[in-house]
């Protein structure tokens, strides 16, 4: 082969890969899904319940209708922007693929603590869950 003539392998491999969907049916976070105002944000904070666990802490109140909302919030005290930015990408993504478990109308704050940026992602992945799955218990209790 010349170094002229085109590659068919490779554009057969990046054909594939425009084909496939990027991201799984249910694991997106749309802008609907995140909080986003300070004021539902001090909202959480003042009337919600608190979840405490090794990496985070997570606020969450219920809501009386539409859809799970999540935001965070990654205080100075962490670390400098590169370092609280790099904690909110990866609670992001735990959140991403975990936030399907989150059914009812429900905002939920997540607050991390320093460890987060040391944590493995599995075991971040997995408290994510067990909060959420805490957050769910919760609320159904709640309005039995």
């Amino acid at each position: 082969m010349s170094a002229d003539a085109p590659n068919r392998s490779a554009e057969k491999r990046s054909e594939q890969r425009l084909q496939q969907p990027l991201v799984r049916a249910g694991a997106t976070f749309p802008r609907a899904a995140r909080l986003l105002k300070h004021a539902d944000f001090d909202r959480v904070y003042k009337q919600g319940r608190r979840h405490f666990s090794s990496h985070m802490t997570v606020f969450y109140l219920r809501q009386a209708e539409g859809e799970a909302r999540i935001g965070f919030t990654v205080g100075r005290v962490l670390g400098g922007a590169v370092v609280r930015n790099r904690i909110k990408r990866r609670l992001r993504e735990a959140v991403r693929q975990r936030r399907s478990v989150l059914t009812d109308p429900v905002d939920v704050v997540v607050n991390p603590k320093k460890s987060v940026l040391k944590a493995e992602f599995p075991a971040l992945l997995e408290e994510v869950s067990r909060a959420f799955d805490v957050i769910v218990r919760k609320i159904a209790e709640k309005s039995k």
